[in-house]
C-alpha cells in the first residue's frame, strides 16, 4: 500500500537510509512497497535486493518533481515501464527544461497524481493518490464519481520528529534560505511516514474500491531484475566465438613482438589466460580496451596501462600495458579467475590534455546511447555539514568558518551550535549530491537508460545515477579512462626534445629507460624531483635508505611506502632486510623460495596467493578469494570461512605442523588487508623511470614539460630551480620569447605568461597569437599598437620585464607607456598609433636596484628569478655545512643556512612532528625532523630561509637534521616602498609547500610482531 516511499537518495529531501527504511516497512508488516525517489532511480537496485530478503515485493519508481513541486509519481510494471521514465527523464535531464505538468503517455507505466494536480481525464494507466487525512473530501460528487481510478497514497519521508526536523533543514539547505523562511509548501506533511498496515487500511474502511485498486495496481507491477547476467556490451565482433578467435589471433602477433617465436612459458601463459576469457566470456571486454588503445596510438598518443589488468600477459601482448607478467611473476587469478563475483576492470591513464580526445572516441564510436560515466554520491562531509547546517540556523560566515574548521569539542557552547551538532551529526554520511565518477565508463549492451536516467554535468559527458558499487553488482564492468600529469611530463618532454635539440626519443620503448645504469645511479641518490611517483621527499628518502638501484627494488618501494604497507610497519621490516640479508632467517622454505625477492615480507597482493598456493596448496583462484576477503574487498564471508577451512585442511594434507601454519595464517591475516597491488607498482615503476631517463638526458627539455603540466608534488619554484641546477638560464616572461607556456630555446628558459598571477589568460593567449600572425614586437608602442591591453595591464607586464629586449628600464618604459595610453581614447587608438610616426620621448636616466626586480617578480610570479632568495637576506652568513657533505658529520651538530622547500606534519605517540625539506646556498637538497616538543618552542613561520641548528643522524645512508633550534632570516627592506611598514609586507609572499596525513602513527620495531628466525618447531 505505500506507493510513494523516499529514501535519503532523495537528495536533500528524504532522511531515511534504505536498509532503514526497508527494516521499518518489515516492522510495519508492510507486503509490497514502492520505492519513488525524487527524479532518480539510485536506490531502486540495492531496494530490490533488500526486499527480496525481507520477503517484500519491491515496486520500482520515480517521483518527478520539479519546481519544488511534485508532479507525479512513476510506477513501473516491468523492465520497459522503467526504461520508458529514465528516457523521459532523461530528455529533461539534457534539455534543462521544466518537467510537463503531466505525464506524457507511457506503454508500461503507472501514473498517480495528487488530488490538487490530477488531469480532469485520466488515461488507463492513471490514478489519483488519496491521502489518508483526503478520504473526507470524498465526500464530494466530482471526486466521488472518480473514486474508480483511485488508489491509497501515504508517502514516507521521514521516522521521527527529529526526522521531520532534519528533513526542513535539508530542504533550507537545498533553496539555501534560513530554516525561518521555510513555508509549508517547501516541505512534506507531518503525516508522510510508517504506519502498521492495519492503521492505514482503516481509514480507507468506507471505500474497499480504493483498496482494491491499489492492490490491483501492486499486483500488475511486477519488476524483475536479473543481477547475473553481465550488462556491458557483450561482443566487439558479431558473437563470442568471433571475439574469441580475434583475441587469440591479436595475443599471437603480441606474443611475436613481446617475445619473439620460442618462448615456451610465454606461450603457454597465453593458452591457460585465454581458456579462461573465453570460458567468463570477457573476450569483448579485453577487445574493446584494445580497440581504445589502438585509436591512442593512431593518435601519437601515450597511454599506461596500470592496475591488476597488468597481470595479464594479454593485456601484455595486446599493448594495453607495458608490464611482463613473467618478468615479476604476477599471478593472472589476480586479476580474472573462475572464482572470482565481481568483475575487474583495467585502469588507463592518459594525459590530463588528451584524455577527452580519447572521451569522445568511446562514445562516438560505441554510440551515446551506450556509454555513460558511472555516477558517484557526494556525501556529507564534516566541514560541509556544519556550513550548511549552521547557514540555516543563521549563524555569519565568521562563526561557520571556526564550526567548520575546529573539532566538536572546541566549538563554543549555546544553544544554535548545539542544534547545529545535533542536526548535523545526522547528516554525516548522507548523500548530500549526484557528480561524476572521476574516470568510470560503462559500455553496455542495451540502451543504458534501461537501467537509469542519464545527467549531463558540465563536463559535458553523461553520467548514470547510480555508482561503480551499484553498477558492479548489477553486471557492469567499467573502463576505467584516467588522466595524471605524469603523462604530459613524459609526452611534453620528448615533443620539447625534438624541437629544442633535434633528437627524437622514443619513451614508449620501455627498455630504453627501464634499469637503465646511468638513471639507476640517480635513482639510489634520490635525484628524482620531478619523476612521476617518486619525487615526494619520503620517496626520495626510501630511495636513499634503500640505495635502489634497478627495476624490481623500485617496484618494491612503490609498493612498502603505500599508507597501508607502511601502516603496518613492513616498510620499516624491508629497509632492514635489504639492508641487512644476512641478519633475519626466512621463516619457511616457502618464504623463501616464493618471497626471497621481498626478503620473506608479504609486501604484494599477489604474495597472499603464492602463499596460500605453495604452501597451503589451494588453488591460485582460492587464494584470490583469500586475498579480496581479508582486504575488505570481498563481500561473503561464507566464501572466506570455506577457503580459510580449505587452507588448513590442505596444509595438514601436506603434512604441514598446525602450530606453522597458524602462525603463517596469522602472517597473511595481518598482510593481507594492508598489502598493495604488486602490477599496479610495476606500472609506476616503469612510468618513473621513463620520467628519470629524461630528467638525466635531457633535464632542461623534462623540467619545462612539468612546470607547463602545472608541476607534481611541488610549487612551480622547485622545478624552476631544477632546470637551472640542470644549466638552464632562467628569462622571465617575454613578450617575443614567452607563450601561455614555459618556453625553452637551448638552455634559455623564458617562463610563461600562465605564471604571472593577475594576467588574464585570454589576453596571454592573445599575444601568443597576434605575433604568430605578425611576427616580434619591435617596441612597447608597437605592442600597445597590436594588442588590446589597458595601462594597468601592461604595468604588469612591464614590472616582470617582458620588455627587456627594448634596451629600455622599467621606469622608462613605465612613463612611455602612461604617456601613450593615458587620455587615449580607445576608439583613436589605432588610428593615432598607426598613422602618426612614434614618438622618441627623452626620459631621464631612471636607475633601478636588482632588489627592485627580485621583489616584482615575488609579487608576480611568487618567487624571484634574476636572483636567489638567498641574495635577498640581510645576512651575508650561509652556513657553516653544505648539504653535500652531512654524511661526514654523522652524530654532530651542525649550522646550516638554508630555504624552506616543503614541510609535511606527521602523527607520532608524542604528538605531532614536521619533516622538512631544504635547499642551501648551492642548491642541493636535505632534510630535517622537527619534534613535538622542539616545534612549540621553534615552530615554522611560513616560507623563507631559516637557520638552523641540529644533530645529523643517518638512518640507512640517508642524512637527516634533528633540529634543536631554528629562526626565520629577515630579507633586505624592499626598496619599492617608502613607508617602513610595507617594506617586509612582500616577502610574506615567499612560498612553502605544506601537507599532512591523517592516520594512527606507524608501529615502532617491537610492534611489527614479524619473526626474522625460522620456526622451530
Amino acid at each position: 500500500m505505500y506507493l510513494n516511499c523516499h529514501s535519503f537518495h532523495s537528495l536533500r529531501y528524504g532522511t531515511i537510509p534504505l536498509v532503514d527504511l526497508i527494516s521499518q516497512a518489515v516492522t510495519c508488516g508492510v507486503k509490497a512497497m514502492a520505492l519513488t525517489d525524487i527524479n532518480t532511480v539510485t536506490g531502486i537496485y540495492d531496494f530490490i535486493k533488500g526486499c527480496d530478503a525481507e520477503g517484500i515485493k519491491p515496486l520500482v519508481g520515480i517521483e518527478f518533481r520539479a519546481e519544488n513541486a511534485m508532479r507525479y509519481i512513476g510506477l513501473a510494471k516491468n523492465a520497459d515501464g522503467l526504461a520508458e521514465m529514465n528516457r523521459f527523464l532523461t530528455t529533461y535531464n539534457f534539455s534543462e527544461e521544466s518537467l510537463p505538468i503531466h505525464a506524457p503517455e507511457f506503454d508500461s507505466v503507472f501514473i498517480i497524481y495528487t488530488v490538487e494536480n490530477a488531469p480532469e481525464t485520466l488515461r488507463d494507466n492513471e490514478f489519483i493518490g488519496i491521502r489518508p487525512e483526503e478520504v473526507s473530501k470524498l465526500f464530494s460528487l466530482e471526486l466521488k464519481s472518480k473514486i474508480n481510478k483511485m488508489v491509497v497514497l501515504q508517502p514516507v519521508t521521514f521516522r521521527t520528529k527529529k526526522e521531520f526536523n532534519l528533513h526542513k533543514i535539508l530542504r533550507a539547505i537545498d533553496s539555501n534560505v534560513l530554516l525561518s523562511k521555510l513555508t509549508d509548501a517547501d516541505y512534506c506533511k507531518t503525516s508522510e511516514v510508517f504506519q502498521p498496515l492495519e492503521s492505514l487500511l482503516s481509514f480507507y474502511a468506507e471505500y474497499p474500491e480504493i483498496i482494491h485498486n491499489t492492490e490491483q495496481l501492486i499486483n500488475q507491477c511486477n519488476f524483475l531484475f536479473d543481477f547475473k547476467t553481465p550488462k556491458n556490451k557483450k561482443f566487439y565482433t558479431n558473437n563470442r566465438q568471433s571475439d574469441i578467435a580475434l583475441l587469440t589471433s591479436l595475443a599471437q602477433q603480441g606474443l611475436l613482438w613481446r617475445y619473439g617465436k620460442n618462448n615456451i612459458q610465454a606461450k603457454a601463459r597465453i593458452a591457460k589466460e585465454l581458456k579462461v576469457i573465453d570460458q567468463l566470456e570477457f573476450s569483448g571486454y579485453f577487445l574493446i580496451t584494445w580497440d581504445i588503445i589502438r585509436y591512442s596510438n593512431s593518435r601519437g598518443f601515450m597511454h599506461i596501462g596500470r592496475g591488476s589488468g597488468a597481470n595479464s600477459i594479454i593485456a601484455y601482448c595486446l599493448g594495453i600495458t607495458d608490464i611482463c607478467p613473467l618478468e615479476l611473476d604476477l599471478y593472472f587469478e589476480r586479476f580474472l579467475n573462475v572464482n572470482r563475483k565481481s568483475p575487474p576492470d583495467f585502469d588507463i591513464d592518459w594525459s590530463w590534455k588528451e584524455r577527452d580526445v580519447i572521451l569522445e572516441y568511446i562514445f562516438n564510436r560505441y554510440g551515446k546511447d551506450h556509454v555513460a560515466f558511472c555516477g558517484t554520491n557526494v556525501e556529507f562531509k564534516y566541514r560541509s555539514i556544519f556550513r550548511e547546517v549552521g547557514k540555516v540556523f543563521g549563524l555569519p560566515k565568521e562563526e561557520l568558518d571556526l564550526l567548520a574548521k575546529n573539532p566538536m569539542k572546541l566549538h563554543e557552547k549555546n544553544s544554535i551550535v548545539t542544534f547545529v551538532q545535533n542536526y548535523g551529526m545526522m547528516l554525516e554520511k548522507y548523500p548530500n549530491q549526484r557528480s561524476m565518477h572521476s574516470c568510470g565508463i560503462l559500455i553496455s549492451e542495451e540502451p543504458i537508460t534501461n537501467y537509469t536516467p542519464l545527467e549531463m554535468p558540465p563536463k559535458g559527458f553523461p553520467i548514470v545515477l547510480f555508482d561503480m558499487h551499484v553498477a558492479e553488482d548489477i553486471g557492469f564492468e567499467k573502463f576505467d579512462i584516467l588522466s595524471q600529469r605524469g603523462i604530459g611530463h613524459i609526452d611534453d618532454s620528448v615533443k620539447l626534445i625534438e624541437k629544442n635539440k633535434g633528437i627524437r626519443v622514443n619513451i614508449r620503448d620501455t627498455s630504453i629507460s627501464k634499469n637503465e645504469k646511468v638513471a639507476n645511479s640517480h635513482l639510489s641518490q634520490g635525484n628524482t624531483i620531478g619523476c612521476f611517483y617518486i619525487e615526494s621527499p619520503a620517496m626520495r628518502g626510501l630511495l636513499r635508505r634503500l640505495k635502489c638501484d634497478n627495476y624490481k627494488t623500485l617496484v618494491a618501494a612503490s609498493s612498502i611506502i603505500r599508507p597501508g604497507v607502511a601502516k603496518s610497519g613492513m616498510m620499516k621490516e624491508y629497509i632492514f632486510r635489504h639492508n641487512n640479508p644476512t641478519q633475519f632467517e626466512y621463516f619457511h622454505d616457502v618464504f623463501k623460495e616464493q618471497l626471497g625477492e621481498t626478503y620473506g615480507i608479504m609486501v604484494y597482493q599477489e604474495d597472499v596467493i603464492k602463499i596460500a598456493l605453495h604452501y597451503g596448496g589451494l588453488p591460485a583462484a582460492d587464494g584470490d578469494i583469500l586475498r579480496r576477503a581479508m582486504s575488505g574487498k570481498g563481500r561473503s564471508l561464507e566464501a572466506l570461512k570455506k577457503v580459510k577451512d580449505d587452507f588448513f585442511i590442505s596444509c595438514a594434507q601436506n603434512g604441514h605442523p598446525a602450530a606453522l601454519s597458524e602462525e603463517i595464517y596469522r602472517q597473511i591475516e595481518s598482510f593481507a588487508g594492508y598489502s598493495f597491488c604488486k602490477a599496479h607498482s610495476a606500472s609506476y615503476a616503469v612510468e618513473s623511470y621513463q620520467s628519470l631517463y629524461l630528467k638525466v638526458y635531457h633535464p632542461i627539455e623534462f623540467m619545462v614539460a612539468v612546470i607547463n603540466n602545472q608541476g607534481g608534488f611541488y610549487r612551480t619554484e622547485v622545478y624552476v630551480h631544477e632546470a637551472r641546477m640542470a644549466g638552464a638560464t632562467i628569462h622571465n616572461p617575454c613578450v617575443n620569447k614567452s607563450n601561455y607556456e614555459t618556453n625553452v630555446y637551448g638552455t634559455d628558459v623564458y617562463l610563461g605568461f600562465m605564471h604571472v598571477l593577475s594576467l588574464d589568460s585570454k589576453m596571454a593567449l592573445f599575444i601568443e597569437s597576434d605575433r604568430e600572425k605578425n611576427g616580434d614586437f619591435l617596441s612597447l608602442e608597437d605592442f600597445i599598437n597590436r594588442i588590446p591591453m589597458g595601462l594597468e595591464s601592461i604595468k604588469i607586464l612591464i614590472f616582470i620585464g617582458a620588455f627587456s629586449f627594448t634596451g629600455k628600464n622599467k621606469n622608462q618604459l613605465l612613463v612611455t607607456a602612461s604617456l601613450l595610453l593615458n587620455n587615449l581614447k580607445p576608439e583613436n587608438k589605432n588610428l593615432m598609433l598607426l598613422q602618426e610616426p612614434v614618438k622618441e620621448f627623452k626620459l631621464p636616466n631612471l636607475e633601478r636596484s636588482i632588489y627592485e626586480d627580485a621583489f616584482d617578480e615575488i609579487e608576480l610570479l611568487s618567487f624571484p628569478v634574476s636572483c636567489t632568495v638567498f641574495d635577498l637576506l640581510q645576512t651575508k652568513y650561509r652556513g657553516d655545512v653544505m648539504a653535500k657533505n652531512l654524511l661526514i658529520h654523522r652524530k654532530k651538530q651542525v649550522k646550516m643556512l638554508a630555504y624552506l622547500i616543503s614541510r609535511k606534519q606527521v602523527p607520532t605517540k608524542r604528538g605531532t612532528m614536521y619533516f622538512g625539506t631544504w635547499i642551501d646556498n648551492q642548491g642541493t637538497y636535505f632534510d630535517t625532523v622537527h619534534f613535538p616538543d622542539n616545534l612549540l618552542q621553534y615552530p615554522f613561520l611560513g616560507g623563507g630561509c631559516y637557520l638552523l641548528l641540529g644533530v645529523v643522524e643517518v638512518d640507512y645512508h640517508f642524512p637527516t637534521i634533528t633540529i634543536l633550534k631554528m629562526a626565520k632570516m629577515p630579507f633586505v627592506p624592499d626598496p619599492r616602498y617608502m613607508d617602513t611598514k610595507d617594506q617586509y609586507k612582500t616577502q610574506q609572499q615567499i612560498k612553502e609547500d605544506v601537507s599532512s596525513t591523517q592516520r594512527a602513527p606507524y608501529p615502532q620495531e617491537h610492534e611489527i610482531n614479524l619473526p626474522r628466525h625460522r620456526m622451530s618447531l
